[in-house]
């Protein structure tokens, strides 16, 4: 029997078989993923194959390939990695320019992680309607920056209804995994596309701008429209399971057209000679704050584990 994980509680997974009927099952044995550890073997958007054991419980016993995975470090085992999602068409990450304030980044981490795992990346940037002059520069500038390397942004309001009729094409007939700090609007901006979702939402605490955690476990939900939601945690820290330090260039995509006029092919583009991703960047072809993003990737060996 053959089925798709749209739930993870822990130990017992909620299957959906091709009938839409809903099972539960737990792991038979180790599932063991290459090169890292993981704490879930199985993950929400893994298609699975089942049996009953001899209490007539049923058993996940093969995992089929997963062609993508999101990832991020295990928050209470720091050498650990726990699976957001598999399978998936796009990883849409919800920010904010106030309650709560999203910082760049963490937008260029979360982004290295989607493009190096071969998944498109959104930026659906919320709250517009409480952003004063402060605010809607720096929904300018990322609206700038981040299309300029190529992802799809989109300025949405729950409040005002600006960018939900976007937001709703983008997300038709896709798996789309959606992340964001907690309190940045994820299940209201669902909800509002999907009302019969209901998923749980949470008011942002005034004296720390962050909002309580109101998902536990990731969690996949069919859209009416078509295609399905993955409801994430809110994500504190992001990994790049066995990745060297070296690679991470690779994966800002506005680097790559002007990376093949550097003068040494294994360039990454911070102090050596003849490099044409660092002449972009003073031309203004590649925006500095990007650039600078890289840097602080690059350097900060605290959020990203290298091999």
């Amino acid at each position: 029997m053959q089925g798709l994980v749209i739930k993870s509680t822990g130990s017992w997974y909620e299957v959906e078989l091709e009938d839409k009927s809903l099972i539960s099952a737990r792991i038979r044995g180790k599932f063991r993923m290459e090169g890292f550890k993981v704490t879930n073997p199985v993950a929400v958007g893994d298609l699975v194959d089942m049996e009953k054991d001899k209490d007539d419980n049923y058993v996940i016993y093969t995992i089929h390939p997963r062609k993508n995975y999101i990832i991020r470090r295990s928050v209470n085992l720091s050498k650990q990695y726990h699976i957001l999602a598999a399978n998936v068409d796009q990883a849409v990450l919800m920010v904010s320019a106030t309650h709560p304030k999203t910082y760049s980044e963490f937008i260029d981490r979360f982004l290295v992680t989607a493009t190096a795992y071969h998944i498109p990346g959104v930026i659906v940037i919320n709250k517009t309607d409480l952003y004063g002059v402060e605010e809607m520069a720096q929904l300018k500038d990322w609206m700038e920056i981040y299309s300029a390397a190529g992802y799809t942004c989109v300025a949405t309001s729950v409040v005002s209804g600006e960018g939900i009729e976007e937001v709703k094409a983008l997300l038709a007939n896709k798996i789309s995994v959606v992340s964001g700090h907690s309190g940045v609007g994820k299940s209201s901006l669902v909800n509002k596309i999907d009302p019969s979702m209901n998923l749980k939402t949470a008011i942002v605490s005034e004296m720390h701008e962050q909002g309580k955690h109101t998902t536990t476990f990731a969690e996949m939900h069919p859209l009416v429209l078509g295609g399905y939601i993955i409801d994430t945690p809110g994500i504190k820290g992001l990994g790049l399971a066995d990745m060297k330090k070296e690679e991470v260039c690779k994966y800002f995509p506005e680097f790559l057209k002007f990376a093949v006029n550097c003068r040494f092919n294994n360039c990454i583009h911070i102090k050596e000679p003849g490099c044409a991703v660092k002449e972009a960047v003073i031309a203004k072809q590649i925006r500095e704050e990007r650039y600078n993003g890289y840097l602080n990737i690059y350097h900060d060996d605290e959020e990203i584990h290298y091999r």
